[in-house]
């Protein structure tokens, strides 16, 4: 059951990143880029997270944390641009 659940997570974020790359593609803006490389370092993070269960140490965690730390500069980034605008 490990394996369905952390299967279907893998295949979710990869879904989403996908997502986010074909309105990369219709919209030109970034933020959609750095929205799918978040969401594809979550799926490599959760496969290794269960390739590697005996092992698993602080560098799957730290991927994590980049993953979420490059949404927080792609929201940061997309709000100071758009105050600057107006």
């Amino acid at each position: 059951m490990t394996a369905f659940v952390a299967g279907a997570l893998t295949t979710g974020y990869l879904v989403i990143a996908l997502f986010f790359l074909r309105f990369r593609r219709e919209t030109g803006d970034r933020l959609f880029a750095i929205f799918a490389a978040a969401f594809a370092l979550l799926a490599a993070q959760r496969f290794a997270l269960f390739y590697f269960a005996a092992e698993a140490g602080l560098w799957l965690y730290t991927l994590r944390l980049l993953a979420f730390a490059l949404i927080l500069f792609a929201i940061i980034d997309k709000n100071s641009k758009s105050s600057t605008a107006s």
